[in-house]
């Protein structure tokens, strides 16, 4: 009888973890930080790769592969294009050209780097980062801002996917 329950279980158990999430949590993280010698804000946001391979497939096409040997330059354009509609920055009230810089991959999260440029001096920011929360309404993004005299850091998440700070 033993025999047969450890049988059972050592074929249930793979089929029960095989349809779990690959993580409960759903988040992304984004630096900023204010540059006042170069003008520039610079920014670096943190993707699981999973979850934005997952939305650019359901959103632009099943085989974007990113991450993979199989990456080709229109899946990083599909890439740009997506966080470029998701992730909307105003400074000094007005909304800011971003510019992408690049992209690099640690294990399973996407680094992505942005810039505004222009920018002097820096009274406010405001951020709207609506990235993922198509696909994941549980999605949080944390933004983290530093300038020389100051850190402040919030989350954003469905109900409240905008917020702005002022440096005055």
């Amino acid at each position: 009888m033993k025999f047969l329950n450890l049988v059972i279980l050592a074929v249930l158990f793979p089929l029960m973890t095989a349809s779990a999430p690959a993580h409960k949590f759903y988040v992304s993280t984004t630096n900023m930080e204010y540059v006042p010698q170069k003008k520039s804000v610079q920014i670096i946001t943190r993707i699981f790769i999973d979850d934005i391979e997952n939305v650019l497939q359901k959103r632009y096409d099943p085989s974007i592969s990113i991450a993979t040997a199989k990456e080709t330059e229109k899946d990083i354009e599909y890439l740009k294009r997506y966080l470029f509609q998701k992730l909307k920055i105003k400074v000094n009230g007005k909304p800011a050209t971003l510019k992408y810089i690049g992209r690099e991959y640690d294990v399973d999260i996407v680094h992505v780097y942005i810039e505004i440029t222009d920018v002097e001096p820096l009274h406010s920011i405001e951020i709207e980062n609506k990235v993922l929360m198509d696909l994941f309404t549980e999605q949080q993004n944390i933004i983290h801002i530093k300038t020389p005299e100051t850190r402040r850091s919030f989350i954003l998440d469905i109900d409240n996917p905008k917020d702005m700070l002022n440096f005055d």
